[in-house]
């Protein structure tokens, strides 16, 4: 059964624990059905930073996952493409995860990017963009997407992992690890107080509670999840396994 995507924001903030799983945007539909059912998995993340996308075939893609009531997080390319993610939601995810950020100026922006005014600057528009079928009046779609929308800032350094309470400015629902770049960047920290990606995902946690945004790590397989959850983890993103 396809998991409700409904209020996933609300139990993000809220902490509670929710699980997703990373596919290639290349996925067909039959496979998107199955992997999202052997979770069970709330949410589908997509990228493309490390992955060749094109806006037509992420476009094909969250119209498959929109037709199966599954929630599309997309990865974008670059951190400077923040100021595209109007753009990219106008095709069809439902949220949006900005890589290697370690500027308060890239939140902002991103910030603006995603939400609609009053919250945000985004522009209005795009016949493929989620619940669009459904609020006809922009005011009215711009008051829901902004109560809908998740927006994930990735931490991928020392430094903005001893930024994070800063970095996670409110509009930010959830702080994601890059624990490969991570693990480079603790390489060039030899005498930093935090040694390992466990120390960095451990410290963010415990920076961030009662704030209400949560920590997302990418753990690879589900043997994993219990290690992550004690540490404070509440958002865990697994590879597919079938």
């Amino acid at each position: 059964m396809i998991p409700n995507p409904i209020g996933l924001k609300k139990r993000m903030r809220e902490g509670q624990q929710i699980l997703g799983a990373s596919l290639s945007a290349d996925t067909d539909s039959d496979r998107i059905r199955a992997v999202v059912d052997s979770g069970p998995y709330e949410f589908i993340s997509v990228d493309s930073q490390h992955s060749a996308l094109s806006e037509k075939r992420l476009l094909s893609f969250c119209g498959l996952c929109n037709n199966l009531g599954v929630f599309v997080q997309f990865r974008i390319k670059h951190t400077r493409n923040a100021y595209l993610i109007g753009n990219y939601l106008d095709l069809g995810p439902c949220g949006v995860e900005v890589p290697q950020t370690e500027l308060d100026e890239t939140v902002v922006e991103s910030l603006k990017s995603f939400y609609f005014p009053p919250e945000g600057g985004r522009s209005f528009g795009g016949r493929a963009r989620q619940g669009a079928a459904d609020h006809l009046d922009p005011v009215d779609y711009g008051a829901w997407w902004n109560t809908y929308g998740i927006l994930w800032m990735q931490i991928e350094s020392v430094e903005a992992v001893t930024r994070a309470h800063i970095l996670a400015k409110p509009g930010v629902d959830c702080l994601s690890f890059g624990p490969t770049d991570l693990m480079f960047s603790l390489k060039g920290h030899p005498n930093h107080h935090l040694k390992t990606v466990d120390d960095c995902v451990a410290y963010v946690a415990r920076s961030l509670e009662g704030t209400g945004v949560s920590v997302c790590h990418r753990i690879g397989s589900s043997e994993n999840r219990q290690k992550f959850v004690d540490m404070g983890v509440t958002v865990l993103l697994e590879s597919a396994s079938i």
